[in-house]
């Protein structure tokens, strides 16, 4: 968590005056420990808040002006509450600003101006979440200094609709839900297509989850993405001849999948609905087995979920795969997978805390002889959703 006596000190350098009704809010980062692709096609996803986020010190104003500002990156812009729509020169500005626009529209119109610092601990592009995170503080933040009930679910449907409609990116539910209903050691497991959720404990012991960026330039995510959606669309109208009523892969048993996929003719589209078929069932075992508390098989199902990623779904990419292939070289290790979209971004492993400097050197010396790259390492812990923090500054 960061410094708040000295975010407090930027914000008056920055905007002046007192410490008068200034307020401090974190919404965390995320990892999907395992349900990749999954979310899209209306099936189990299995994330997990983590302890570093990003934190917003917000105080209201006098006029009805907005102040942007962050520690991370040097843009800064004031702008009217009646001034706020889409420009794509305010960059990392349009996310808090499509919050207020969006707030407006769901009925809890912004009364007054406000200045607004973020500071984020989520490293930019390593596909942890960090749009989701400034989203969803936002939104907390002035629900609650405008006396609004905090809604958690509702604050993260607010939010993936900013990123849609506002932004104009088409992601899931997935990161901003995990964002804003995190819990201390536990994960989530949600169902993408009815919101139905509930926490599981994560007792990983003397497991540690280390998060492994690759630090790779993702540059074919969204046509690649777009792509599977489409394939995965394409499955589900082949499947329609015997399951008239199928809108989404996720609604199928694997057992289903199994029977019917000969009426898939295409290879590549058939390799795909199989991977969230599969995945989806992983999710669910991943469920008993950490009910069980056995880690070990927990770190089986990841492994298996990368491998599916990689050759059925393919959009691991060279990167991703050098850093697992490295990952579970270590002693210690009982599974690592990517993680997020694909071709770039992060992996999770499951490492005894005994072994994780050992992980970073080996893991770290190993990626780079492959790729060339320099990789950063994270070792996480599980921490709670969005909340306020240190109640008055």
């Amino acid at each position: 968590m960061a410094n708040l006596e000295a975010l407090k000190d930027t914000f008056i350098e920055i905007y002046g005056d007192s410490t008068a009704e200034l307020a401090a809010f974190h919404a965390p980062g995320r990892v999907n420990l395992i349900g990749e692709h999954t979310d899209y096609n209306g099936g189990y996803v299995f994330p997990a808040a983590l302890t570093f986020g990003t934190t917003l010190l917000i105080r209201p104003r006098e006029d009805q002006v907005i102040g942007f500002a962050s520690t991370n990156l040097p843009l800064r812009k004031q702008i009217s509450i009646d001034e706020l729509s889409y420009v794509e020169a305010d960059d990392w500005i349009n996310y808090p600003k499509g919050i207020f626009v969006h707030l407006g529209k769901e009925g809890f119109p912004i009364t007054k101006g406000y200045d607004l610092l973020f500071h984020g601990e989520i490293p930019n592009g390593a596909g942890l979440s960090s749009s989701a995170s400034i989203e969803v503080v936002t939104a907390f933040g002035l629900l609650t200094l405008e006396g609004h009930p905090t809604d958690t679910v509702q604050i993260a449907l607010l939010a993936q609709k900013t990123e849609n409609q506002f932004v104009g990116v088409n992601c899931g539910i997935m990161d901003q839900f995990a964002v804003a209903n995190g819990k201390k050691d536990h994960a989530i497991l949600l169902m993408c297509d009815t919101l139905a959720y509930k926490h599981v404990p994560f007792k990983s012991g003397s497991y540690k989850l280390v998060i492994g960026n690759t630090n790779k330039r993702r540059g074919l995510v969204d046509s690649a993405y777009n792509e599977r959606r489409s394939q995965c669309e394409q499955a589900v109208t082949y499947l329609q001849q015997q399951f008239p009523n199928l809108t989404l892969l996720g609604q199928m048993s694997l057992q289903q999948f199994n029977d019917y996929k000969h009426l898939i003719p295409d290879e590549t589209v058939r390799r795909r609905a199989q991977h969230v078929i599969e995945e989806i069932d992983r999710v669910l075992k991943s469920i008993e087995v950490l009910q069980a508390n056995d880690l070990e098989a927990f770190g089986k199902l990841m492994i298996g979920s990368h491998d599916s990623l990689r050759d059925l779904y393919e959009v691991t990419g060279a990167e991703l795969d050098a850093m697992v292939e490295a990952a579970l070289k270590v002693h210690g290790v009982l599974g690592a997978r990517m993680t997020g979209a694909g071709f770039g971004g992060c992996t999770v492993s499951l490492v005894h805390e005994d072994s994780v400097q050992t992980f970073i050197d080996q893991v770290g010396k190993e990626y780079t002889e492959k790729t060339g790259l320099t990789p950063s390492f994270y070792v996480c812990d599980i921490g709670n959703g969005v909340e306020q923090v240190g109640e008055a500054l």
